[in-house]
């Protein structure tokens, strides 16, 4: 897809009062940031190849395999970080940690490897990097489209803080192209979009979304937490940025909180500057543990996948399950979904179980295997219910025009063997008729 020629956000008082894009990024900008020590590999590479290799820090003294951790909060002044300081350029030269790392761009360079990208940024969590890419791209009195479906916390940052900042957002269907369409204006600065979203699974036409977000002149932004790069590039689809709770799939050990954003490099830097402002940097050991955690992403998101589509199976065949969500089982929700931008559909699957909120917390308290608790993507199953969890804070009808419905659960397939989870999840819901739970 042809991109647009995208400019910097500021406020041009027209004749309506509108939000414009003007002032041209036009500033030839590098990839990376990155060292000359840092490992950078061609784009083209298999995921698996890059997952390992990509961004590790060949330490020149020691020869280490892996990359140190840069536990320190500042480094020497010398020439360079003088002329960074004059130059406009503290990305790119490490003088303080939360302006830069070695260790912090170790891991977004394996992360812009794999998304395709030319930049990539860390920061303390999925929502920082949220919040951090909205901020940035957008200006006071400019317009933001979503899903009323995206993740809980997004929703209440979208609807709560957005209007008091000056901007106006109109929530859609993410799966309805001719609404996402209608809702655009002429203040309209950026889409936000989940590439699978957040508890049912709706598979949105990225690829269409990105044609309506260029001839509208602008960004999409897409967060990929569910899929991960393994699955879709959402910037091969024509995204802008890419967005991700890198807490979940990216570590996947359930050991650390982190967030990512993605995209041209002109972009991460306005986000860049924006996560300076907030304070929302990435501490140099929980970037040791996300590169880490990243080397086998595309190994466990194999099997996460594997085991997904055999649990949305077996659900869908028993009988106290009313209702499955699940790309891999078909179906109208999916008719026009476009398989061809799929490698997979991940580790989660949604189901609701007959009998409402009570029968399915006494279903979860029927499970040996996986755990009840928040969060999805790490290598062990979890499960939880979205109504008294991730989207708790909205209110019953919110949670209808959603499609949340009585019973609903969210369960996150790990790294098990699939005959264990299915064998588990069959005694938990078949002992509801022995306990006399309907």
């Amino acid at each position: 897809m042809t991109q647009p020629n995208r400019t910097a956000i500021g406020f041009d008082e027209g004749s309506n009062g509108a939000a414009h894009w003007f002032g041209e990024l036009t500033r030839r900008r590098s990839a990376g940031p990155i060292s000359a020590q840092h490992k950078v590999l061609p784009r083209s590479l298999s995921p698996e190849t890059l997952a390992v290799h990509a961004g590790t820090y060949e330490d020149p003294i020691t020869g280490s395999v892996g990359t140190p951790i840069f536990q320190t909060s500042t480094f020497l002044l010398d020439d360079a970080s003088y002329g960074a300081f004059s130059d406009g350029a503290l990305r790119d030269v490490p003088i303080y940690t939360r302006y830069g790392n070695p260790s912090q761009w170790s891991v977004q360079e394996k992360i812009a490897a794999l998304e395709g990208a030319e930049s990539a940024l860390v920061t303390s969590s999925g929502m920082s990097a949220i919040a951090n890419t909205i901020y940035a791209l957008t200006n006071s009195g400019s317009h933001i489209i979503s899903a009323y479906d995206v993740y809980g916390g997004t929703y209440n940052l979208l609807r709560e803080d957005m209007p008091s900042a000056g901007r106006e957002v109109t929530f859609v269907d993410p799966t309805d192209i001719e609404a996402i369409r209608s809702a655009v204006r002429p203040e309209t600065q950026v889409l936000f979009f989940e590439a699978l979203t957040n508890p049912l699974l709706k598979a949105p036409a990225i690829r269409q979304i990105a044609g309506i977000a260029a001839a509208a002149n602008a960004l999409l932004v897409v967060d990929n937490t569910f899929l991960t790069p393994v699955l879709m590039q959402p910037l091969a689809l024509g995204a802008d940025v890419v967005i991700h709770s890198a807490t979940k799939y990216l570590a996947g050990h359930s050991d650390l909180t982190a967030g990512a954003a993605a995209g041209r490099r002109k972009f991460l830097d306005r986000i860049w500057a924006q996560t300076l402002r907030f304070g929302g940097t990435l501490e140099p050991l929980s970037c040791f543990l996300l590169e880490r955690g990243i080397k086998t992403l595309p190994l466990r998101i194999e099997k996460q996948n594997d085991n997904a589509r055999e649990i949305a199976k077996f659900l869908a065949s028993h009988e106290r399950v009313a209702e499955v969500y699940h790309p891999a089982l078909g179906g109208d929700r999916y008719a026009d979904l476009e398989h061809a931008d799929y490698r997979g559909y991940g580790g989660m699957v949604s189901f609701e179980v007959n009998g409402g909120d009570a029968a399915a917390l006494a279903f979860m308290r029927n499970l040996t295997v996986p755990y009840v608790a928040t969060s999805l993507g790490g290598v062990e199953s979890l499960v939880s219910m979205p109504s008294n969890t991730s989207h708790s804070s909205l209110t019953t009808r919110q949670m209808s025009l959603i499609g949340i419905n009585p019973g609903l659960v969210r369960f996150s397939a790990g790294i098990e063997n699939a005959r264990d989870l299915i064998g588990d999840l069959r005694h938990a819901l078949d002992a509801l008729d022995e306990e006399g739970v309907r």
